[in-house]
Formats: structure tokens, sequence, C-alpha cells
């Protein structure tokens, strides 16, 4: 018999814009947006780590929220791979120490490169390196290159690592390419290209109660107005309190009954209980098909039979596939 041992490693900790840094004065950060988590975000992380562990020094992702293009470009719609909370989730289970979380306003849009350097990562931060991607930019009008910060590394004594883009499965991955593919539908493209399956999180909602009616009672989630997922029927896995619950998933307008504002709702297979007001995870797994609109309730409930079989065939398929999320204090 094993004797198992909590681990010792401290918790994962977000220090936001100018709070005390704390045990993270010192780190070699990761420096991105980090929008998804993606396999190339990840690259850059483990750059940060290799080097941090080199050093002896804590590891940490300084990022920005909102995204620095909602800022900048307020009326072009931005659909957002995750929500703030969910990416200091993903960036916590990747292993890292924590994360400097800075509010991206006018303030921090005004900053020269060379002033972000030197005030925030080197007088506040004091890191002792940086990890960042060849094709991240920073500082007000982008003036802050990978050869910049490098030239800044060698002036100001900090470690530096340029990270070159990443591809998979012979194509570059990006929160570009990701985003695209979920407005296709192609949630397993997408998934190739983060490294685990994307997934959303919301509150449940009351609804309007049909889904009993009929067989399937749904959690309904209203997700962001950005998130331009395509309306079709999915194979999804729902993250509850620890536990994965597989589940089949509609997102869309409900043309057969109303054509509403855009719902996700998810019947999960096998299970009984008030989710009403709680928050849960939707992680989507793969596509079934487009939305449609049927000519009576009858055909509707046949062809949601039919879903269901296939979303069991398909989560069958992934058993145990969830994204990577970790535990955030505070």
């Amino acid at each position: 018999m094993s004797a198992s041992f909590p681990s010792t490693k401290p918790p994962f900790r977000v220090v936001r814009n100018d709070a005390p840094v704390g045990a993270l004065a010192g780190a070699v950060v990761a420096l991105g947006n980090f929008d998804g988590v993606h396999r190339g975000h990840r690259q850059v992380i483990a750059a940060a780590q290799a080097r941090a562990q080199a050093l002896s020094r804590p590891a940490a992702a300084l990022t920005f929220e909102p995204h620095p293009r909602a800022f900048l470009r307020p009326s072009e719609p931005l659909f957002r791979l995750t929500e703030t909370p969910d990416k200091l989730r993903l960036l916590a289970g990747t292993g890292l120490d924590g994360a400097l979380l800075l509010t991206f306003d006018a303030r921090l849009a005004a900053l020269s490169a060379a002033t972000f350097v030197e005030e925030v990562l080197v007088r506040r931060c004091r890191i002792a390196g940086a990890a960042i991607g060849s094709n991240f930019f920073f500082g007000k009008g982008r003036g802050g290159s990978p050869d910049f910060l490098a030239s800044e590394a060698a002036r100001l004594g900090f470690a530096i690592d340029i990270v070159a883009p990443v591809e998979h499965g012979g194509r570059l991955v990006s929160s570009g390419a990701i985003r695209a593919a979920l407005e296709q539908g192609r949630v397993e493209e997408a998934a190739d290209l983060l490294g685990f399956p994307w997934f959303v999180t919301a509150t449940v909602l009351h609804g309007d109660k049909r889904g009993r009616t009929l067989g399937y009672p749904t959690a309904n989630l209203k997700l962001d107005p950005g998130c331009s997922l395509a309306h079709g029927i999915y194979a999804v896995r729902v993250g509850l309190d620890g536990t994965r619950l597989d589940a089949v998933a509609s997102f869309g307008r409900r043309p057969t009954f109303d054509n509403g504002a855009a719902l996700l709702e998810v019947y999960i297979f096998d299970f009984a209980g008030d989710l009403y007001g709680r928050t849960i995870d939707v992680a989507f797994l793969g596509r079934i098909r487009d939305e449609m609109r049927f000519d009576s309730v009858t055909d509707l409930v046949r062809r949601m039979d039919e879903d269901s079989r296939q979303a069991r065939a398909i989560l069958a398929r992934a058993a145990g596939a969830f994204p990577p999320l970790g535990t955030v204090a505070g």
C-alpha cells in the first residue's frame, strides 16, 4: 500500500495591477494575451518555466484584461476563446506559480514599450527573465517587438527567451485560427489546435421548461454576445463540482419554436438534480448537425433521440477528454 502526500507547491496566485507582487517578485514571466492558452501559448509558458527552474525562481504569466483589441477597437466584436476566470484556470493548470494581471486601459495603452519594460517588468515586478512569442508586440503603438525586448534584457540584466510560432498538424497555431474553426462548428479542429476541448463556463438559468415536456430537460446557459460558435447540435462534456458528465447540447435560436436570442441548452445524460443558479463548464467534443426547423414536435423528438445516440458514441470515443483546469487561489 502506497502513501500519498499533499503537494508542497504553493497555490496559484493572481496579482492584479498595483497590488503587492509578493512571492511572484523576481519571477520569470511569460508575456502575452493568452486567449485560449493554446499550444503556442503553452510553448511560451514552458520556456518561462524552464528558465525559472534553471534560475531557481518562480514562473508566472504576465497578461492583460480586457483583451487589448477589445479596448482599442471597442466597436469591433471580439470572440473571446476564454473569459478572464477561465483563462486563469487554464494558466493555473499549466503548473505556473501565478499570474500578474494588468488592466488594459488608457493609462497602460499609453505606456511606451521602453517605459513598460522599465516601470512594470523591472521596477515593479523585478523579473529575472521573460519569455515571449516571436509574433507578440507590446507597448504604445505595438512598439515593443521581441527583438526590442531582447535588447532591453541585455541592457537591464534579465534573461530572455523568444519562442518561434508553433505548428501542429501542418497548421500554424493561433487564437485567430481557433476562432475561425469554431465559427464553422469545427470543434474537433479547434481542440486539435488548442490541445484540449474548447469550453465555456456559465450559470444555469431558468427557461421556459419546454424541454421537460419533450423528455429532454435542459440546463440553459446564456453565452457572451461575442461568442461566434456556429449554431448547431454538439456532443459535450459538463464539469460540475469536480465531476464530469456526458451530455448533448444545442446552441442556437430554437427555430422550431421561437427563433429567439441564442441560447446554449444542455441535456445531461442519466442525471437528475437541480442546477438552477449553478455554474458549470461545458466542453465541446464533437459536432452532430446544423440547427434545423422541424414541422412537428414528434419529428423534433425523434431527431433528438438520434442526436443523443450520436453524442454518446462521440463521447465514448473521447473518454476522459476535458480541459486541463487548475485552481486559482483567492
